[in-house]
């Protein structure tokens, strides 16, 4: 079967927790991951996640079923959750399927979450007209929709949001709906609401625990890192601290950036050029004047064999990389700006080195 991101926005598509088979892509990687995450939530019994990386199934097919197909290690329920680029994930998926027409049995849950795909690709085809899956275009957001979520997401939470404070946090969080979740979260643990004691909540509210926009910090630190400036990061670093950005919002950054550069690649090529792009196709693209000398350089740098003679970028080995650090930031708070800084100078120093 197949869903719309108008769907999602309405809570989750009839029949969709029945499937098995999940594939969320599309140019908004954050659209497609929230709508993921809230697709596991309202599983009857997801149990256990068991994380692979698209990489691992294009080296090695076979894996997806072997561990859809075990049991945890307590013998309860899992779900599968693979995070892939393109159409890494297609071959693994083919087998999968065919496997289990052949009487291999059940499998576990498998959740989809490809980067730099669309409902066009390989994967989508194979999937879309099976009863047991779902696939689901996100495409990126505009103000007016992830306000409306944040709406939803504050009702969830038990606040009431005054005035234009919904938009604003649509705005705070650059049109993300992961960050937009996660301060709405905060606000709710702020102002001790929850849906059966609901609580107003106003700007001023917002201003005590507020992410900072990416207009005011995020891009300069983005575009240090993922150039390759090593010079500018420890400065960086100490703008960061000064201005309070949320370290988990300048990893969402992060992996915006790349996903976006993923979706070039899959558009022009390992080796093509941005510059030979015309108007329109930058503008879908999301490439605009002021960054596309920034973009440029940094699509350079990421789309080079990650080692001498391999097939594989850099750019494939970045992604899975911020999403095991946006795991890390969420699971270790308190440490959560040393952990950061830790890893945005690895980051910088191996975008710096010549292929």
């Amino acid at each position: 079967m197949k869903a719309t991101q108008k769907d999602f926005a309405r809570g989750l598509p009839s029949g969709a927790t029945a499937c098995g088979l999940f594939f969320f892509c599309g140019p908004d990687e954050a659209g497609a991951s929230a709508a993921a995450e809230r697709l596991v939530a309202a599983l009857p019994d997801a149990g256990e996640r068991v994380e692979l990386s698209g990489a691992d199934l294009k080296r090695d097919p076979a894996l997806l079923g072997d561990e859809a197909r075990s049991t945890s290690l307590f013998g309860g329920t899992r779900h599968i959750w693979v995070r892939a680029s393109g159409e890494e994930a297609h071959d693994a998926l083919q087998f999968l399927i065919e496997t289990a027409e052949a009487g291999a049995g059940a499998a576990a849950p498998v959740i989809v979450v490809g980067t730099a795909a669309t409902d066009k690709s390989r994967t989508a085809k194979l999937l879309e007209k099976r009863k047991d899956a779902l696939v689901a275009m996100f495409h990126p957001p505009d103000l007016q929709n992830v306000t409306a979520a944040v709406r939803a997401m504050a009702d969830t939470a038990g606040l009431r949001l005054g005035g234009d404070l919904a938009e604003r946090i649509a705005r705070a969080a650059g049109l993300d709906v992961r960050l937009a979740q996660s301060e709405v979260t905060k606000l709710a643990l702020y102002c001790d609401a929850d849906p059966q004691s609901p609580k107003p909540v106003n700007a001023e509210d917002h201003a005590a625990i507020g992410a900072a926009t990416e207009d005011d910090g995020f891009a300069p630190l983005v575009n240090a890192v993922l150039g390759g400036e090593t010079g500018r990061i420890g400065g960086e670093v100490r703008r960061m601290r000064e201005l309070g950005l949320n370290p988990v919002g300048v990893a969402l950054a992060l992996e915006r950036r790349a996903a976006q550069l993923a979706q070039i690649a899959a558009k022009i090529g390992s080796r093509g050029k941005i510059a030979a792009l015309g108007p329109g196709e930058k503008m879908q693209l999301g490439i605009f004047f002021r960054e596309e000398r920034s973009m440029t350089q940094q699509f350079e740098r990421w789309t080079q064999p990650a080692t001498r003679g391999s097939r594989e970028t850099r750019l494939d080995r970045l992604i899975p990389r911020l999403t095991r650090l946006h795991r890390t930031l969420l699971a270790n708070s308190q440490a959560a700006e040393l952990l950061l800084a830790q890893e945005l100078a690895e980051i910088a120093r191996y975008a710096s080195r010549r292929s």
